[in-house]
């Protein structure tokens, strides 16, 4: 007999005597509250960064320079999931990973609400890296609540999980985005402190719900390799600090001097990842074949992420300066538009499930290429769309903020069209050797796409002209027109992963 299921005032749920939330294991809430509140930190700061940079009341940057610098810190959060994922394999288990990683996320996010142009670099790269050691540990930690992929649990346990990702995401922009621009910058980030302090501490209050397998390093490293690997990584910083040092006693540093090799190093890292697993002679012929397959994905995605991100940094600045921010007769704050996505994604994710079900049952479900392609087609029609409002009105005059909602609700169909399949076909075609890797893998993709971003900005391309938006448009598209052309090439050294 199955047992009874009754909910308790908080929304936990009773099976027989085992406290369980929604049905499912009562560790489940603890990670649901954390990676909300690390959500609501993250995506309240996004929402306010490329705006603090260009107001006057911040940095006074110019948007090229704040653009460069948001897809810098973008792509600093996707390349450090690698690594994070590397120690939290080898030194500290997921378990203590997390909470180390929450405790530098919340000190980075003090330290952004210290008035300082150097203080406030120093807190973007603690967050950076706290996001980075979270973001490959935490899913970890879902599935360690589960009884292997068959228990049936388990695809419902990610998608409660996946909605706390976007309840914090949609809250932030709202309540730090509010306060940030209409009391005070410094305040906001404070206030995104406090989120990633709520989070941490409930993570610690809760985290004896957990799996006992979320506390145990799988390859704990010897000691010795752990202090080569502790020394090197200290000579790298003592010769980092000795060359920016005379730089900045020179007088000839910039901030350039940061960025560029920041993102160059964003470009050749994915190249060489790639190409080492690739050429690795331990696999077999199948697994070169999927690699190579992969490639077409990888680029593909590096491309979408490289329009998508925009969304917080070109089209957020020119949310600022050329639309009305004012529906109905209501006035709202610029980083509200940073809700926008969270919005739709929660609307639309279970819409687009089910049409994939639909099909599926019709023998039409459209294969993972094409989807692909979709994704990337759709992401280059949002920036026709906003090519619209960019070409029908001159500097002066600001259109309505419609506009904004329409080119994010095309690229959040693109999103789910590219992102969960993404996610899926890099764990179905990953080669046994390197399955732990491959999702680091897949981030590098965003940290390729907002690398070229950020390069194009300190180059000195305006990112928000027509000529350039329509570039990116055409690129897009013609991508995805390009390997659903070629489906059939990729599908063939897919092998059996459809």
């Amino acid at each position: 007999m199955a047992p009874s299921l009754t909910k308790d005032a908080t929304g936990s749920v009773t099976a027989g005597s085992e406290k369980t939330f929604f049905g499912h294991p009562r560790g489940l809430a603890t990670l649901f509250m954390t990676e909300m509140w690390e959500r609501f930190s993250f995506y309240g700061m996004r929402a306010l960064l490329p705006l603090y940079l260009v107001s006057s009341s911040g940095l006074h940057m110019n948007a090229g320079t704040a653009t460069a610098i948001y897809s810098v810190y973008l792509a600093m959060v996707y390349l450090l999931a690698m690594p994070g994922g590397w120690i939290a394999d080898r030194w500290w288990g997921p378990r203590r990973t997390t909470a180390i990683a929450a405790g530098i996320i919340m000190c980075g996010h003090l330290l952004l609400a210290v008035p300082g142009q150097g203080v406030f670099f120093g807190g973007l790269a603690l967050v950076a890296i706290g996001s980075g050691l979270l973001k490959s540990t935490i899913s970890t930690m879902v599935g360690h609540l589960y009884q292997g992929p068959g228990d049936p649990r388990r695809d419902g346990g990610f998608t409660v999980f996946y909605m706390g990702i976007n309840l914090g995401s949609f809250a932030a922009p709202l309540i730090i985005g509010t306060v940030g621009e209409n009391v005070s910058w410094h305040l906001g980030f404070g206030l995104a402190a406090v989120g990633m302090a709520l989070g941490l501490a409930q993570f610690l209050l809760g985290s004896r719900h957990l799996s006992p397998e979320s506390s145990v390093v799988p390859k704990p490293q010897p000691r010795e390799e752990k202090l080569a690997t502790i020394r090197k990584g200290l000579l790298w910083a003592l010769a980092a600090a000795v060359v920016y040092g005379v730089l900045v006693a020179t007088g000839v540093y910039t901030l350039n001097w940061a960025l560029v090799p920041i993102n160059i190093a964003g470009l050749v890292i994915p190249v060489v990842v790639l190409a080492r697993i690739r050429r690795d002679k331990e696999l077999d012929r199948a697994e070169r074949s999927k690699m190579s397959a992969y490639v077409w994905f990888f680029v593909a995605a590096a491309l979408f992420w490289m329009i998508y991100d925009q969304g917080g940094s070109t089209l957020s600045l020119f949310g600022e300066s050329r639309t009305t921010n004012s529906l109905l007769g209501f006035d709202f704050p610029t980083s509200w538009y940073q809700s926008v996505n969270p919005v739709f994604i929660m609307a639309l994710a279970p819409v687009t499930a089910w049409i994939w079900l639909a099909l599926n049952r019709r023998g039409k479900e459209p294969s993972t290429v094409t989807k692909f392609a979709s994704g990337l087609f759709l992401v280059g029609v949002s920036f026709f769309v906003f090519l619209i409002p960019l070409l029908d009105t001159t500097a002066d005059e600001r259109v309505s903020p419609m506009w904004l909602v329409a080119i994010y609700f095309v690229q959040t169909v693109g999103e789910l069209c590219l992102s969960p399949v993404g996610l899926s076909v890099t764990t179905k075609m990953s080669p046994a050797k390197y399955s732990s890797q491959m999702m680091g893998v897949w981030f590098l993709a965003v940290t390729a796409g907002d690398s070229v971003t950020s390069l194009l900005s300190l180059a000195g391309v305006n990112l928000d002209r027509s000529g350039v938006v329509a570039a990116q448009a055409a690129l897009a598209a013609l991508a995805g027109a390009a390997i659903f052309m070629y489906r059939r090439t990729v599908r063939t050294k897919m092998g059996e992963v459809h």
